[in-house]
């Protein structure tokens, strides 16, 4: 598949430019972070200037039911947006990625089943739109059937990035 399906497409109203905050201006954005909240863990994403990165940010919150995946944990949602050029096969601990065949936002810490020595393989290549700020390992503690948040996370007046 093309990993650049989604290279003409428009954000907001406006084309698409690679490095582009959602507003469609280029240079300094400010950080977009969101939190994730699975079953009684919370977690702080750092979001990255992608176009599914853009899609997922508009489409705050997501709402979801953890599934689990060797040291990953994944979940549906109503999104549909092709391969990018983040697109790999193998993640580092920490990734967020969204896998665009099955319209899936999985978060891995570790090796899945597929995975071979000194790796984290995904089942296909996924589009990486974030990355955890803390460790992603406390996901580990998660069962499948847990309700699962993805919402902004907004900044107080008078916080700094």
């Amino acid at each position: 598949m093309p990993t650049n399906i989604l290279r003409n497409r428009t954000v907001e109203g406006r084309a698409y430019v690679p490095g582009a905050n959602a507003a469609g201006s280029t240079g300094a954005t400010a950080e977009r972070r969101a939190v994730m909240r699975a079953g009684r863990v919370s977690l702080t994403l750092s979001l990255h200037p992608t176009q599914t990165a853009d899609l997922i940010w508009r489409a705050l919150p997501l709402h979801g039911i953890a599934e689990t995946w060797g040291a990953s944990l994944h979940f549906d949602t109503p999104l549909r947006s092709g391969r990018d050029r983040t697109a790999r096969l193998n993640a580092r601990p920490g990734d967020v990625c969204f896998w665009s065949e099955d319209e899936r936002i999985i978060v891995v810490w570790g090796p899945t089943p597929i995975s071979r020595p000194n790796e984290i393989r995904l089942m296909r290549p996924c589009n990486v739109w974030a990355n955890v700020i803390e460790d992603a390992a406390c996901l580990a503690v998660v069962t499948p059937g847990e309700k699962i948040v993805l919402q902004r996370l907004e900044r107080q007046a008078g916080s700094t990035p």
